[in-house]
């Protein structure tokens, strides 16, 4: 495990040419700013593993690290020791932009039964599609073996892709909207959805529409999803070209693409909690969060961002490591994965890589 000494998190704008908005109040229709934080120095950032491909999504288990790469393995941290595992699915990987072997999380029930869930786009004879599956881990393989929900939209862009299980043991799923955002408002369609379903795929019967697995609805990309201690539910989604989005999601809501965005409001339409406004992009991907803050990966914005839901600001706690993909706190420590291969930046020596550094040395 190799540390980087003396590295500086110099908070810069978010794209060069922005306005300068780093530190912002919340809320769909307040977008005054305010000077940027001050410049700070973190001599705790740890690189965990290094040249990664175009890695996804992050899950620990214990001090074990698993990793998802767009594509088709899944990267296996372990004493400072990383070990590619190949990944056998049913179909054949899309090769898209930002598709690929994306979202992954571990069975509550890991330890015992080896199993965990994934989300992939794939093509066949009948077109390009996710899927939602189980693999099995067996001989360092993982092994698709049974698909809980097929045939979620695929385009172009878009994919969503981000797997989580709540706190309700429930697994939910971020969808785009596939390139074609007349999806995120058709109840019948899964694309620009959040999903909600039991561990076994089927649907729960608490889900908000009668026989549905949709949970929210109205979205153009979200790919972060996470769950304070009390329950409440927050996700991260792309914007278009600018109007990214922080939301708190309650089941059943319309979030409002395409129709609305940014600070724009309707009747019967949920405008979001936080946005980066029409001048500047963040790119949120994955998200977690810690003592009422929540921890967003920017991939346009080149950062990761914290936004405060007490005091409704928000600022990059960490910069100058390129686009970043997932978060993950455990333990007061944050993780996080660079995703500077993926085509669209400019990877750094032996990117991309895993990183870990305090909590407390952001503050």
């Amino acid at each position: 495990m190799k540390k980087i000494v003396s590295v500086y998190m110099v908070l810069i704008l978010l794209l060069v040419g922005c306005s300068p908005n780093q530190q912002q109040d919340a809320g769909h229709n307040n977008n005054e700013q305010n000077s940027p934080p001050s410049q700070q120095e973190n001599d705790e950032l740890e690189v965990i593993a290094e040249n990664l491909d175009v890695p996804w999504s992050i899950e620990k288990n214990n001090n074990t690290y698993y990793l998802t790469e767009r594509s088709g393995s899944i990267a296996k941290i372990e004493n400072g020791e990383m070990e590619r595992h190949s990944v056998e699915l049913e179909k054949d990987l899309a090769t898209a932009a930002e598709a690929g072997l994306l979202g992954f999380v571990l069975a509550p029930d890991f330890q015992e039964s080896n199993l965990a869930y994934a989300y992939y786009t794939y093509v066949d004879s009948s077109g390009q599609f996710n899927r939602i599956i189980t693999l099995h881990l067996e001989d360092n393989v993982w092994r698709e073996e049974s698909v809980l929900l097929d045939k979620i939209p695929s385009g172009d862009y878009h994919h969503g892709g981000r797997l989580k299980i709540g706190p309700d043991e429930k697994l939910y799923a971020t969808a785009g909207d596939a390139s074609e955002s007349d999806k995120a408002q058709d109840l019948n369609s899964l694309g620009g959805k959040i999903l909600r379903m039991n561990l076994d795929g089927t649907i729960p019967n608490d889900n908000p529409f009668s026989d549905s697995y949709v949970y929210s609805y109205g979205h153009r990309n979200p790919q972060g999803i996470t769950w304070l201690p009390d329950g409440t539910l927050y996700t991260s989604e792309h914007g278009n070209s600018a109007n990214d989005e922080i939301n708190k999601i309650d089941p059943g809501q319309n979030y409002g693409w395409p129709i609305i965005e940014g600070i724009e409001e309707q009747d019967g339409m949920v405008s979001p909690l936080f946005t980066s406004g029409e001048d500047t992009t963040w790119a949120p991907s994955g998200i977690d969060n810690s003592n009422g803050k929540l921890y967003v990966a920017a991939l346009r914005g080149s950062a990761i961002l914290e936004f405060d839901l007490e005091t409704g600001k928000y600022r990059e706690v960490i910069t100058g490591l390129g686009r970043i993909r997932d978060v993950q706190i455990e333990d007061n420590y944050l993780y996080f994965i660079s995703n500077n291969s993926d085509g669209r930046g400019n990877p750094q020596e032996n990117d991309d890589k895993l990183y870990r550094t305090s909590l407390s040395e952001l503050n």
